[in-house]
């Protein structure tokens, strides 16, 4: 019969592809509970009631129109669903997936089980797939990972919370208009089960079998399979386990298999005493917690409780007495081990010839350890026990009781059991690769001695006193040829005459009294122990190894090891060296992944990669896990240097912890990752903890602090940061890692994880964690609770600095970079403030500042179009007066008759609408001057620090802009293409060096817009009467009362009509012009002398403007005449 796995067996590879896939889909979940996005919980009272109306359970489906008319009726509910939607479609579609794979997998089984009853496959039936040793394996599987799936769902992903996706997942997917989506029998078999995995929730009556029967599954097959279950080994791992009070955990696997099967069949645990009983003496006589799946573990105390045959049967089990005489036996097992263990540890003690007369002995010691760990481990973790119940309370304290449980003691055990499987198994494969050298290297001593005795029974070969005797040369070289044709191949008769052999030549020394030649003597001797050692070396097999691998078996613990990562932390801590006994049971718990890879790998599955990067990578972030105490106490140790650092002057020598650095550094883990890499990973780890919350909490501030804590605050954050900076300088050697890299790379990570966790509350497609470039699984960025409406410290920053330099309580001198009190004159803060934060956070620091000013520029931008098209163009009256001011200044060349009245009046019917008008002109005006003082600070600190990054930046951008103008005068010359992100990227170099003008930017895209330069035109006269012009400090505020600062009011104002086409811009300065041309020409006509203060504003205005945009004179004289201008510079 063909090979039920080959590869030709359409019978066999069906159902090892489903089993294969079965185990892919428990990892996805595994991999996917780590990922759900924390608003389909709805704990928090915020997210209910902004979230409320958009994500709901299945009672959505009894009223879709009802829910979908609920958001028709807001539109800003409607924006809200769209915004979420764009945030959540990725995500939820990944889910969908996984759970449609779980349902594909029950149907594909089914179908499978129906194509062997219809007889599909030729000479195969279900009866002859079970009595088939591989087919009996698969079909036991499959159903048992199918219900290891349905409980891993409902543990790891709430009822509620699956409805919540599954319904947000068909109102957003297209997979509610397709015909063959099978989306509803998804929705049926993941409906809510009422479970709920918190410790003291109560338990769903006919939970879980009522889950279990969503998809009827044939009655005959699962009876067949717990049949099997119940009867056969079907693993054959009773043979690795001979002694009987080993058989329960021989047979663990299987018990845990047949544990979930019998869900499928409620009736056998509720009524069937008989069977129950049958399967309780067989699986579980001496343990009642179970591992079912990569360390998920089950108490059968609390798990039976409802059904009375199971609950009947396994109070035998539960009997004190038996609990008593179980944990005293596992106490006394420890006792006895642990020295055992520690003597076979003992440096050379385990050599080749004691393994090899000992094999046997050995393989019970690493037995009775294994076994004695794996009840111990089960039977007293806290996992396994809900606190609220108050029998397990009572059986728990009795198991530690009696069997003196002490968790040091037992990870000792753990340790040095896993060190000495681990040199075993080394020593073993060892001897194993060189078996068939040393044989034949023995085979050719034992018959090259033999040949030379013959010689010297010859007579022929002097040996002192040894008489020629013909028999025994023709005896010896008759043994030498014997030895000569023993064959390695086959062992079993090589063996049987290695035994003859040296029989033979021990009774040739007696018969013919050889004991009296010493050195014939020593040649026979020599002999027997070659033949010997063959015989030794030919027991040397593979099975001793799978054995081990079968008894070593760690994958119960996959997650109670969790529970002794505080002890390994503290060995570590007292002795670093304990690290290379750790690589031992790492890689003992390594072994785990075997179980959910084995069936991947033999359908040659295309999961493989994943599935083994999942669980790998959960093992290394453990060993991360465990191993980050190396760099904790180093930044302990860093802390002290860092307090000598900053408060002491002069350098101390801290000769005391560098040591200790070194002892912990040296001694990195040892394990299949790169150990320099890890200990350098554990270092930025902790550098990004410390480092992040130092940031978190130096950077709160108060807003009622008169003054502000701004730059105080600064510049204690900076002297800690510096603090870190030099000590971390001051280590790097002594751990041989690139500190000032590190340094550099992990604070540039945190400020710009930072900016971009503020700039996400800008934006309507948010970064979640898992798609930032910034964030790390290994070396995660701290996330704090906001303080206030910043999400950041960076946001903090940036909104201390927008209060303290507001425009309404400050006045800005552009000559001398300086902010005052309008009212007191004191002096605000000036651009030393962006050199404290340039010393402070860096230049990544600065940089991710000016970034966050940009999106709130474009926040106040896009609000202040709203405010013009829903509130300004929407008011008739003030409508009204722009047509009627349009109607009186054209053509715009000519000058307003009557003007001071006509501007007045316009004036006057539009004063309502100035006030924020002005507020969010003077918000965009003072950000860009705060922009721009950034990019003087980063130009400045560019050429100073990088001068030659600075002029090949300045060289690169203006040949880049000739060559695309020169591109537009020709468009036969070469321009960047589309895919080119070249421009796009020098972009951002420029801005972080501050070579980029902010008043250029655009930031927003616009449409046309109605009255457009006349709204900004009334706006810019209404102001200007509000403003006086003085000598000493330009224009400034004539009222304190009514704040309007110059400076922010032009840039505002300038950035405004940046943003749209620039024929906007020339009638905004042609509609000035005509304004100063019309009163000059009114007060000529009335003979009043001096010039009136609104033109000197409005000039002002203009001189300004070509100041600030770095055009030509000309644009400003081509509206006023330069008579006007002369005369005003006199007043200048």
């Amino acid at each position: 019969m063909v090979d039920f796995l080959a590869e030709n067996n359409l019978c066999g590879q069906a159902i090892l592809r489903i089993v294969s896939r079965g185990n892919a889909i428990i990892a996805e979940l595994l991999r996917l509970s780590d990922f759900i996005p924390a608003v389909f919980r709805l704990k928090d009272k915020s997210d209910q009631q902004k979230y409320g109306d958009i994500i709901c359970d299945f009672s959505y489906f009894k009223g879709a129109e009802y829910y979908e008319g609920k958001l028709e009726a807001k539109p800003e509910l409607q924006d809200l669903d769209e915004e979420f939607r764009e945030n959540n479609i990725e995500i939820l579609s990944r889910f969908y997936l996984a759970f449609e794979s779980v349902h594909k997998y029950i149907v594909d089984l089914n179908r499978y089980l129906d194509d062997l009853h219809e007889g599909v496959y030729i000479q195969q039936t279900l009866e002859t797939v079970l009595l088939n040793e591989d087919g009996k394996q698969l079909l036991c599987e499959a159903l048992y990972l199918y219900g290891v799936m349905l409980l891993v769902i409902d543990q790891k992903i709430e009822g509620e919370v699956r409805e919540r996706m599954l319904v947000s997942y068909y109102r957003y997917s297209a997979a509610r208009s397709s015909a063959d989506s099978n989306l509803d029998d998804i929705c049926k078999l993941l409906r809510s089960t009422g479970y709920s995995s918190q410790p003291g929730a109560k338990r769903p009556s006919n939970y879980p079998e009522s889950y279990f029967q969503r998809v009827p599954i044939s009655t005959p097959f699962i009876s067949m399979v717990i049949g099997r279950l119940r009867s056969d080994d079907i693993y054959n791992q009773v043979s690795a386990y001979p002694l009987p009070e080993h058989r329960s955990t021989a047979l663990a696997n299987q018990a845990a298999m047949l544990y979930v099967c019998l869900y499928f069949s409620p009736s056998i645990l509720h009524t069937q005493q008989a069977k129950m009983r049958e399967i309780v003496d067989k699986y579980f006589p001496d343990n009642w917690v179970i591992s079912i799946y990569m360390g998920i573990t089950v108490n059968l105390v609390e798990a039976w409780e409802p059904y009375k045959a199971a609950k009947t049967a396994l109070n035998y089990t539960l009997d004190s007495a038996n609990i008593k005489e179980q944990a005293t036996r596992y106490a006394a097992s420890m006792d006895s081990l642990r020295p055992q263990v520690q003597q076979l540890l003992k440096e050379g003690f385990l050599r080749e010839e004691i393994i090899l007369d000992n094999i046997p002995k050995l393989l019970n010691c690493l037995r009775d350890c294994n076994v004695a760990i794996r009840w111990l481990m089960l039977h007293s973790a806290e996992s396994a026990y809900d606190p609220n119940n108050k029998r397990l309370r009572q059986i728990k304290d009795q198991v530690i009781n009696d069997s003196k449980y002490n968790p040091r003691m037992l990870f000792q055990l753990l340790l040095d059991t896993a060190q000495f499987e681990f040199t075993l198994k080394e020593m073993f494969k060892q001897m194993l690769t060189e078996k068939q050298i040393k044989w034949e290297s023995y085979k050719k001593e034992g018959s090259e001695r033999m040949t030379e005795l013959a010689e010297v029974f010859s007579g022929v070969k002097p040996l002192t006193r040894v008489e020629k005797n013909e028999n025994l040369q023709a005896w010896f070289r008759e043994i030498s040829k014997q030895i000569e044709s023993l064959n390695y191949e086959d062992s079993t008769a090589a063996g049987r005459k290695t035994v003859q052999l040296i029989q033979a030549l021990v009774e040739v020394q007696e018969f013919h009294q050889l004991e009296s030649n010493l050195q014939v003597c020593q040649f026979l001797a020599d002999t027997r122990k070659f033949l010997h050692q063959m015989i030794r070396t030919i027991n040397i097999k593979e099975e001793v190894l799978i054995t081990m691998q079968i008894v070593g078996d760690l994958s119960y613990a996959w997650q109670i090891i969790d529970s002794f990562t505080s002890i390994m932390q503290e060995s570590i801590r007292v002795n670093p060296s304990m690290v290379t006994k750790l690589r031992a049971t790492f890689l003992k718990l390594a072994s785990a992944l075997d179980l959910p890879l084995l069936r991947i790998n033999q359908a040659n599955s295309a999961d493989l990669l994943s599935v083994s990067q999942f669980y790998s990578g959960e093992l290394v972030a453990y060993v991360r896990k465990v191993l980050q105490i190396i760099p904790e106490s180093m930044f302990t140790s860093l802390a002290k240097i860092i307090k000598l650092q900053i408060h002491d002057i002069m350098e101390v020598p801290t000769r005391l912890d560098k040591d200790k650095l070194k002892d912990y550094s040296q001694l990195g883990a040892r394990y299949e990752v790169d150990p320099k890499q890890l200990l350098e990973d554990g270092i930025r780890k902790e550098l990004v903890k410390r480092v992040a919350y130092a940031l978190h909490k130096g950077l709160i501030f108060n807003p009622k602090a008169k003054p502000s804590e701004l730059m105080p605050k600064l510049k204690e954050m900076a002297a800690t940061m510096d603090g870190f900076y030099r000590s971390f300088e001051y280590i790097q050697d002594y751990v041989s890692i690139y500190g000032l890299k590190i340094w550099q790379e992990e604070v540039s990570r945190i400020i710009n994880y930072n900016v971009e966790q503020e700039c996400n509350s800008f934006l309507r497609t948010k970064i979640q964690d898992w798609q930032s470039v910034y964030q790390s699984t290994h070396i995660p960025i701290p996330k704090f609770p906001s303080v206030d409406e910043s999400a950041t410290f960076i946001g903090r920053l940036c909104r201390e600095i927008l209060r303290i330099t507001d425009p309404r309580v400050t006045c800005y001198i552009d000559q001398m970079n300086t902010w005052y009190e309008l009212k007191s004159h004191q002096e605000v803060t000036n651009n030393r403030l962006f050199s404290e934060i340039q010393s402070t956070l860096g230049t990544f620091g600065l940089n991710g500042l000016d970034r966050l000013l940009c999106f709130m520029i474009v926040k106040e931008l896009q609000n202040f179009l709203m405010m013009i098209q829903k509130t300004i163009l929407k008011d008739k009256a003030v409508v009204d007066v722009f047509k009627a001011m349009l109607a009186a200044v054209n053509p715009v060349q000519g000058i307003v008759g009557n003007a001071s009245k006509v501007y007045a009046s316009a004036v006057a019917k539009t004063q309502k609408i100035w006030g924020p008008y002005l507020e969010a002109i003077m918000k965009v005006g003072q950000m860009q001057i705060l922009r721009q003082q950034i990019a003087n600070e980063l130009n400045y600190s560019c050429k100073f620090d990088s001068k030659h990054l600075a002029a090949a930046l300045e060289n690169l951008n203006k040949s880049l802009l000739a060559d695309i103008e020169a591109h537009y005068q020709d468009p036969s010359l070469p321009y960047p293409k589309e895919d080119n992100t070249l421009l796009y990227e020098i972009a951002a170099y420029l801005e972080a060096a501050g070579i980029h003008n902010p008043l250029n930017k655009i930031y927003i895209t616009t449409k046309r817009l109605p009255y457009f330069p006349i709204i900004n035109f009334l706006f810019i006269i209404t102001q200007l009467p509000k403003l006086q012009y003085s000598k000493n400090q330009g224009m400034t505020c004539r009222k304190s009362t009514d704040p309007v600062d110059w400076p922010p009011l032009v840039l505002g104002l300038l950035t405004l009509l940046k943003q749209f086409h620039s024929r906007y811009t020339h009638q905004f300065l042609a509609l000035i012009g005509q304004f100063i041309r019309s009163i000059m020409e009114q007060c000529t006509s009335q003979k009043i002398p001096d010039m009136p203060s609104d033109v000197v504003g409005a000039l002002m205005f203009l001189e300004d403007y070509v100041k600030y945009t770095k055009l030509s004179r000309k644009v400003a004289e081509a509206h006023v005449p330069s008579f006007i201008f002369d005369e005003f510079r006199t007043i200048l």
